[in-house]
């Protein structure tokens, strides 16, 4: 994974450069509050530019800093469609109209009312919600069931320490993968130094400094079960 992934840096690294800065652009406007950290972000932009899928799935959009990195992976592969569920909607303001597009469709609404409009052929499914236990044990069940094996799936605020802080959606998570026999992926600083400071050498390689400046990427990604 981390191989390929410094790979997709060097691929895209152009693309990736002028989507930083649309990002600060659009950060500077004070619009929108920002989630992902630097790295965490932008390995969203490369896998998608890598796997090019047709229908992306977030769950959970807040102020809409996810959904522009994703609809700006989409725009860039000129193909994919966005569908994001949240129960707040102030994305539907922040998005940029030009570059939301035809490209995506929000589902207001609590998703456990709503996961029926989850597309059969997800292609890849990003997680940014409800962070308690409760709601883990009900989306490990309905959401994931729903998503196809083999999906590039990420799942955020997982490791904020070296390990997953107990009774979180963290743990659960990766207890449920690990009673899958399911790898992931991680560069969160508390729980892969090493890894982050390979990924760090690249950016640094090709002069990329990232949209905030933040760097503790507690993601992680895997393939789903």
């Amino acid at each position: 994974m981390l191989d390929l992934l410094t790979g997709l840096y060097r691929t895209h690294a152009d693309d990736l450069v002028a989507v930083i800065g649309q990002q600060r652009a659009l950060l500077a406007t004070g619009t929108i509050t920002p989630q992902l950290d630097d790295v965490e972000a932008e390995l969203t932009y490369l896998l998608l530019r890598h796997h090019r899928p047709e229908q992306v799935v977030e769950i959970g959009t807040f102020y809409g800093w996810s959904t522009t990195w994703i609809l700006s992976a989409l725009r860039d592969n000129g193909t994919g469609h966005l569908h994001s569920f949240d129960r707040v909607e102030h994305v539907r303001s922040t998005v940029p109209a030009e570059l939301a597009g035809d490209r995506w469709t929000f589902h207001p609404g609590d998703l456990r009312d709503t996961v029926d409009r989850v597309p059969a052929d997800t292609g890849y499914l990003f997680v940014d919600a409800d962070h308690g236990r409760r709601f883990a044990r009900w989306y490990l069940r309905h959401l994931f069931d729903r998503v196809p094996a083999g999906t590039p799936t990420s799942v955020h605020d997982v490791y904020h320490l070296p390990w997953a802080r107990p009774f979180t959606e963290g743990a659960e998570v990766l207890r449920a993968l690990r009673s899958r026999g399911t790898p992931w992926f991680t560069a969160a600083r508390p729980a892969a130094r090493a890894t982050l400071r390979a990924i760090e050498a690249v950016r640094g390689e090709l002069g990329i400094t990232g949209a905030r400046g933040t760097d503790r990427n507690p993601m992680i990604f895997f393939a789903m079960p």
